[in-house]
Protein backbone atom coordinates (compact mmCIF):
# COMPACT_ATOMS: atom_id res chain seq x y z
CA UNK A 1 0.00 0.00 0.00
CA UNK A 2 2.89 2.36 0.62
CA UNK A 3 3.58 2.42 -3.12
CA UNK A 4 0.05 3.60 -3.88
CA UNK A 5 0.21 6.09 -1.02
CA UNK A 6 3.45 7.47 -2.44
CA UNK A 7 1.81 7.95 -5.82
CA UNK A 8 -1.12 9.71 -4.14
CA UNK A 9 1.25 12.03 -2.24
CA UNK A 10 2.94 12.96 -5.52
CA UNK A 11 -0.44 13.48 -7.21
CA UNK A 12 -1.69 15.64 -4.33
CA UNK A 13 1.47 17.74 -4.52
CA UNK A 14 0.97 18.26 -8.26
CA UNK A 15 4.15 16.36 -9.12
CA UNK A 16 4.70 13.86 -11.93
CA UNK A 17 4.49 10.23 -10.84
CA UNK A 18 7.83 8.88 -12.03
CA UNK A 19 10.04 6.03 -10.87
CA UNK A 20 12.57 8.44 -9.38
CA UNK A 21 9.89 10.47 -7.59
CA UNK A 22 8.23 7.36 -6.13
CA UNK A 23 11.59 6.02 -4.97
CA UNK A 24 12.38 9.36 -3.31
CA UNK A 25 9.07 9.42 -1.42
CA UNK A 26 9.40 5.79 -0.33
CA UNK A 27 13.01 6.28 0.78
CA UNK A 28 12.06 9.41 2.72
CA UNK A 29 9.39 7.35 4.49
CA UNK A 30 11.95 4.70 5.43
CA UNK A 31 10.66 2.06 3.04
CA UNK A 32 13.11 -0.21 1.21
CA UNK A 33 11.85 0.54 -2.32
CA UNK A 34 11.49 -2.39 -4.73
CA UNK A 35 12.36 -1.22 -8.25
CA UNK A 36 10.10 -3.83 -9.89
CA UNK A 37 7.06 -2.69 -7.89
CA UNK A 38 7.79 0.94 -8.64
CA UNK A 39 8.14 0.21 -12.35
CA UNK A 40 4.89 -1.79 -12.37
CA UNK A 41 3.02 1.00 -10.57
CA UNK A 42 4.28 3.71 -12.93
CA UNK A 43 3.38 1.55 -15.94
CA UNK A 44 -0.10 0.82 -14.61
CA UNK A 45 -0.78 4.51 -13.92
CA UNK A 46 0.34 5.59 -17.37
CA UNK A 47 -2.56 7.30 -19.12
CA UNK A 48 -4.83 7.11 -16.07
CA UNK A 49 -6.81 10.16 -15.01
CA UNK A 50 -6.27 9.87 -11.25
CA UNK A 51 -8.82 12.58 -10.45
CA UNK A 52 -11.48 10.62 -12.34
CA UNK A 53 -10.42 7.34 -10.71
CA UNK A 54 -10.72 8.88 -7.24
CA UNK A 55 -14.13 10.32 -8.06
CA UNK A 56 -15.45 7.01 -9.35
CA UNK A 57 -14.00 5.13 -6.36
CA UNK A 58 -15.54 7.61 -3.93
CA UNK A 59 -18.89 7.19 -5.68
CA UNK A 60 -18.73 3.37 -5.58
CA UNK A 61 -17.57 3.11 -1.95
CA UNK A 62 -20.90 4.01 -0.27
CA UNK A 63 -22.75 1.47 -2.43
CA UNK A 64 -20.20 -1.20 -1.59
CA UNK A 65 -20.52 -0.46 2.12
CA UNK A 66 -24.31 -0.76 1.98
CA UNK A 67 -24.28 -4.22 0.38
CA UNK A 68 -22.66 -6.06 3.33
CA UNK A 69 -25.05 -4.36 5.76
CA UNK A 70 -28.05 -5.69 3.83
CA UNK A 71 -26.74 -9.24 3.90
CA UNK A 72 -25.59 -9.17 7.53
CA UNK A 73 -28.62 -11.12 8.76
CA UNK A 74 -27.92 -14.04 6.44
CA UNK A 75 -24.17 -14.01 7.08
CA UNK A 76 -24.07 -16.17 10.27
CA UNK A 77 -25.95 -19.05 8.63
CA UNK A 78 -23.87 -18.84 5.48
CA UNK A 79 -20.62 -18.65 7.44
CA UNK A 80 -21.43 -21.83 9.32
CA UNK A 81 -22.08 -23.72 6.09
CA UNK A 82 -19.13 -22.43 4.06
CA UNK A 83 -15.49 -23.42 4.35
CA UNK A 84 -12.73 -20.93 3.65
CA UNK A 85 -11.03 -21.56 0.30
CA UNK A 86 -7.23 -21.70 0.22
CA UNK A 87 -5.52 -18.55 -1.02
CA UNK A 88 -3.81 -18.84 -4.38
CA UNK A 89 -0.31 -17.49 -4.85
CA UNK A 90 -0.29 -14.42 -7.11
CA UNK A 91 2.74 -13.56 -9.19
CA UNK A 92 4.12 -10.03 -9.20
CA UNK A 93 3.00 -9.58 -12.83
CA UNK A 94 -0.57 -10.64 -12.01
CA UNK A 95 -0.60 -8.24 -9.06
CA UNK A 96 0.55 -5.39 -11.30
CA UNK A 97 -2.16 -6.26 -13.83
CA UNK A 98 -4.77 -6.17 -11.07
CA UNK A 99 -3.45 -2.82 -9.93
CA UNK A 100 -4.05 -1.31 -13.34
CA UNK A 101 -7.71 -2.32 -13.04
CA UNK A 102 -8.00 -0.10 -9.98
CA UNK A 103 -6.94 2.97 -11.90
CA UNK A 104 -8.58 2.41 -15.26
Amino acid sequence: MEYIYSAMVLYSAGKDITEDALKAVLTAAGVDADAAKIKALVASLEGVDIKEAIASAAFAAPAAAAAPAAGAAAAPAAAAAAEEPEEEAVSEEEAAAGLSALFG
